[in-house]
C-alpha cells in the first residue's frame, strides 16, 4: 500500500499512533522485569494545585482556625476533625481508612513547606518548571525532564536496565529525553483500540525503519493489557466502580510496574479549589478519598514484598492559599506538602512529618497568604534519589543541575 497517497488526515492519525508507540522502549526492556533489586519509584503529580492546609492539618495553629471559618478541618475530638498524627499535624478525616494506616505502620511520611522557588503561581508555567527539573535561571529545555535525566543515569550506572513509563495520554515533560520511555493511559484502555486494518497500516509504516522493532512490541503492549482488564472493566460496570475512579487505575499500574516497569509517572487533576472547595466533605473531601484508595490500593496490588522495593511521592505544581477567599475556597499559593509512601520507609521517616519546618502564623506567612518554601523540590528529590539508587554527587547534578541535596533520610 502506497502510505504517501493515503488522504493526509488518515496518515495524520496513523502517524499519531505511531508516533506514541515509536517513544516505547527498545525490545529487550519492554517487557523486562524491574532491574537493580527490584527497586520502583512512581511520581504522581497533582495537577491543579491542591489544598495541602486541610490534608495535612495544622491543629496546633489557632490562626489556621482564625482563617478558615467555613472549610478549616475542625480539631482532633471533635466532630469530623482531623485524626491526629503528632502535637502539631493531622490528617483529613476522608484519608483514614486509607492512608493513615501507611502511616501507623511507617510507610508514608509527609514533608510541608516543600515545592519549588518558582513564584508565578501560573499552574502552567509551575508544572512544566518542575517537570523539567531545570535551574529557574536560564533558557528551559523542553526536551529534557527531570525523570528522563533520572533513567538515563540509572541505565548508564546504578541498573544495567531502566524500564519507565507514563500513565498518560501523552508523554509528559518530565519525561521527555534520550531515554526511551513507554507511555499508555490506563483511564480508557479497555475502551476501543485501533482495529486490525489501522494496526496492520502503521506496522506496513514501519516495515522497514529501525523503529519496526519497537512498534511491534508497544502494540503487544496494548494488546496485553486490554485483554488483562477487560474482565475487571467488566465487573466494575456491574459493581457501579465509576470508570474515572484513580483506584481501579493505580491497581493496573501497579500490576505492570511490578512486573515489568521500574520508573513510573501518572498526574491526576481536578484540584483547582478556588469556589465551595468543602471542609471534611465536599468537594476535595470526595477527590482527597478517591486519591487515598487509589494509593492505599496501589500498594495493596503490588504486595508485600514489591511495596517493600517502592517508594511512591506525590507532588503538585504549588499550594494554596492559607486563608480562604470570599468564594468560600482557596487561591493559588505556594508552598504545599508532599507525600511519601513505600514499604521501605526509614523507621526516622515514616510514620512523621519531616523535613524543614516552622510554626504557620500571621508572622511566618510567605508575601503574608501562604505556606513558605523551606524544602525546595529539586534538593527534596535528589536527596532522595540519591539514597534509592546509591547516586554520586555528579550523578545527582546530571538529574538536578546546579543542586546541593537535602537528605532527610527517607529510606
Amino acid at each position: 500500500m502506497n502510505h504517501d497517497a493515503l488522504p493526509s488526515p488518515t496518515r495524520r492519525r496513523l502517524l499519531q499512533a505511531g508516533a506514541a508507540l515509536s517513544l516505547a522502549p527498545p525490545v529487550g526492556r519492554l517487557l523486562a522485569a524491574p532491574a537493580a533489586e527490584g527497586t520502583r519509584l512512581l511520581v504522581v503529580f497533582l495537577r491543579g494545585a491542591y489544598d495541602c492546609c486541610n490534608v495535612l492539618v495544622p491543629t496546633a495553629s489557632d490562626f489556621y482556625y482564625q482563617s478558615r471559618p467555613s472549610i478549616a478541618i475542625p480539631r482532633p475530638g471533635q466532630p469530623n476533625g482531623a485524626v491526629a498524627l503528632d502535637a502539631d499535624w493531622g490528617l483529613h478525616p476522608v484519608l483514614a481508612p486509607t492512608l493513615l494506616p501507611l502511616f501507623q505502620k511507617g510507610q508514608a511520611a509527609f514533608i510541608p513547606f516543600a515545592g519549588t522557588d518558582d513564584l508565578t503561581r501560573s499552574h502552567f508555567e509551575t508544572q512544566d518548571g518542575i517537570e523539567l527539573g531545570q535551574a529557574l535561571s536560564g533558557r528551559r529545555d523542553y526536551g529534557s525532564g527531570f525523570l528522563n535525566r533520572l533513567a538515563q543515569v540509572l541505565g548508564a550506572g546504578p541498573l544495567q536496565e531502566v524500564a519507565p513509563i507514563a500513565f498518560t495520554d501523552q508523554l509528559p515533560l518530565s519525561m521527555r529525553g534520550a531515554a526511551r520511555v513507554g507511555n499508555m493511559a490506563l483511564g480508557n484502555a479497555g475502551g476501543r483500540g485501533m482495529d486490525a486494518r489501522q494496526t496492520a497500516d502503521i506496522a506496513a509504516m514501519y516495515g522497514q525503519s529501525p523503529l519496526k522493532g519497537s512498534v511491534a512490541e508497544g502494540f503487544a503492549l496494548q494488546d496485553e493489557v486490554r485483554r488483562s482488564i477487560q474482565a475487571e472493566m467488566d465487573q466494575a460496570s456491574r459493581n457501579a466502580i465509576s470508570a474515572k475512579g484513580f483506584e481501579l487505575v493505580a491497581r493496573r499500574m501497579a500490576r505492570l510496574m511490578r512486573e515489568r516497569f521500574d520508573l513510573g509517572f501518572v498526574d491526576v487533576g481536578g484540584w483547582d479549589t478556588h469556589v465551595n472547595q468543602g471542609g471534611s466533605s465536599g468537594y476535595l473531601a470526595n477527590r482527597l478519598q478517591e486519591l487515598g484508595g487509589g494509593l492505599a490500593g496501589f500498594a495493596e496490588e503490588l504486595g508485600e514484598e514489591a511495596w517493600r522495593e517502592t517508594v511512591v511521592v506525590v507532588i503538585s505544581e504549588f499550594g494554596r492559599t492559607f486563608r480562604e477567599n470570599g468564594n468560600k475556597g482557596t487561591d493559588h499559593g505556594h508552598g504545599t506538602v508532599y507525600w511519601v509512601l513505600g514499604g521501605g520507609l526509614a523507621a526516622s521517616a515514616g510514620g512523621h512529618v519531616v523535613g524543614r519546618q516552622q510554626a504557620l502564623t500571621a508572622a511566618t506567612l510567605f508575601q503574608n497568604r501562604d505556606w513558605p518554601v523551606l524544602n525546595e523540590y529539586r534538593a527534596l528529590l535528589g536527596g532522595l534519589f540519591q539514597r534509592m539508587y546509591g547516586l554520586s554527587a555528579a550523578q545527582v547534578a546530571t538529574v538536578f543541575p546546579g543542586v546541593a541535596p537535602l537528605d532527610l533520610k527517607l529510606v
